[in-house]
């Protein structure tokens, strides 16, 4: 099947282009890219007129929680496929944090098989690092890999063992994959349920410091430099974590880092009253750390926005603050989210882009992120200037633990095509 996305924006980091022109696909895969006038038409079996609208590679998230198997109660592989898709997304990788974890082989080939089969999107497992995540014996790591695992983690569960993380790293450094990594120091957020700061204090709740996630940082850095492996820090959160990050890397540490939509959009000034929709790990911060994160996106210390998609069940987050669990859902707003960083003028939509899908491809090495010709044609085609309202009822994911229901935001998902398929359309 032949088909010409035409008069559309294409946006491309990984070629560096930006310019209006026409993409041809060719059985899935895509097959060239022109600014040609006189096409002739005929010979395509459709032709998409993306005039106004930005076309993109397909967007990549590389931290989703699918909660499949033994969660289904909150999303489902397919559901959360579905909702990847409405937001633009083509490849996402899962965390290794469901019933049984993800520790070996098996549970990798259910999440790829219930993948291929719902066909939405391409999902690329993550492996735990230990067994059952449990911090006490490496998991069937290698194997893992083999089996088709982009990487490893313990997600929520630091890995608090050196000696256990320095053996995952230098298995890591030998095959050539990275190390995921939630930098959490419990000792200091034991029993925390929002962050050390205005909100904690005046409900008199737990407060989560943020030297615990500054501390799990320096010490899991310290193991990456030892070793030399790649470590990847999940949802960086606070001003001295992005400073710790940008020192590192000038040190000619291996290490990239990541940061949610919702950690440089809003912060626990935002949260209404007790809503536990606003309840996540890392807490929502101080506006001095929104706007570190925000610079550290700018400057290009973070090197990726990941959505840390994590649903919950509408009974779960219904009790206290103290007692709902962790989490939002935040794949069908992560785009217009970021997009207001490009309104702002604050990052090109060149930048965005390679933040939201050249990047993360490079990270987990996966052959995505790009418009190349011979690739599978994985894209995005968005209306940036479009105004939508959040409404957590029209979502796609099973839950609807979102923070952002009922605001507005600008930018909306056209189409979604997955190895040129249409996988989601807007009409």
């Amino acid at each position: 099947m032949k088909i010409l996305i035409k008069n559309g924006l294409i946006v491309d980091p990984s070629q560096k282009i930006k310019k209006i022109m026409n993409l041809e696909i060719n059985n899935g895969v895509i097959s060239n890219l022109h600014i040609r006038k006189n096409v002739n038409y005929e010979k395509f079996d459709e032709v998409i007129d993306a005039k106004g609208f930005i076309v993109a590679p397909g967007l990549v998230d590389i931290h989703v929680h699918l909660r499949d198997p033994g969660l289904k109660h909150k999303e489902t592989i397919s559901s959360g496929s579905r909702a990847a898709a409405a937001g633009g997304f083509t490849s996402i990788a899962c965390m290794p944090n469901t019933s049984p974890a993800n520790d070996k082989p098996q549970i990798t080939k259910y999440i790829m098989d219930k993948s291929n089969k719902a066909g939405m999107v391409n999902i690329f497992p993550i492996g735990a690092i230990t067994q059952g995540l449990n911090n006490l014996k490496l998991a069937k790591i290698v194997e893992n890999i083999e089996a088709g695992c982009v990487g490893i983690s313990d997600d929520g569960f630091p890995v608090t063992n050196s000696k256990l993380l320095f053996n995952a790293m230098n298995l890591a450094k030998k095959n050539s994959f990275p190390v995921i990594s939630h930098c959490e120091d419990c000792s200091f957020s034991e029993g925390g349920v929002a962050n050390e700061g205005k909100f904690s204090r005046k409900y008199r709740l737990i407060g989560i410091p943020n030297i615990s996630e500054e501390l799990g940082i320096i010490k899991d850095i310290a193991v990456a430099e030892y070793t030399n492996a790649h470590l990847h820090v999940c949802h960086v959160s606070t001003l001295n974590s992005v400073k710790i990050i940008k020192e590192a890397k000038a040190r000619g540490v291996v290490v990239t880092c990541e940061a949610t939509p919702h950690h440089f959009s809003i912060s626990e000034d935002d949260i209404m009253n007790c809503d536990t929709n606003y309840k996540m790990n890392p807490p929502l911060r101080s506006m001095q750390d929104v706007k570190a994160i925000e610079k550290g996106l700018i400057e290009g210390i973070i090197d990726v926005i990941a959505t840390d998609h994590a649903p919950h069940a509408e009974s779960e987050k219904r009790m206290s603050f103290k007692n709902a669990p962790f989490g939002i859902i935040g794949l069908e707003t992560a785009l217009p989210l970021s997009l207001k960083l490009v309104h702002d003028k604050k990052i090109s939509i060149s930048k965005l882009i390679s933040l939201m899908s050249t990047r993360p491809s490079e990270i987990i090495n996966i052959p995505k992120g790009s418009l190349k010709k011979g690739l599978d044609a994985d894209l995005v085609i968005f209306d940036m200037n479009k105004t939508v309202v959040v409404d957590k009822n029209k979502m796609h994911s099973k839950s609807k633990n979102t923070p952002f229901n009922g605001i507005k935001l600008k930018g909306k998902v056209i189409r979604t095509i997955l190895k040129g398929k249409t996988v989601y359309s807007s009409n």
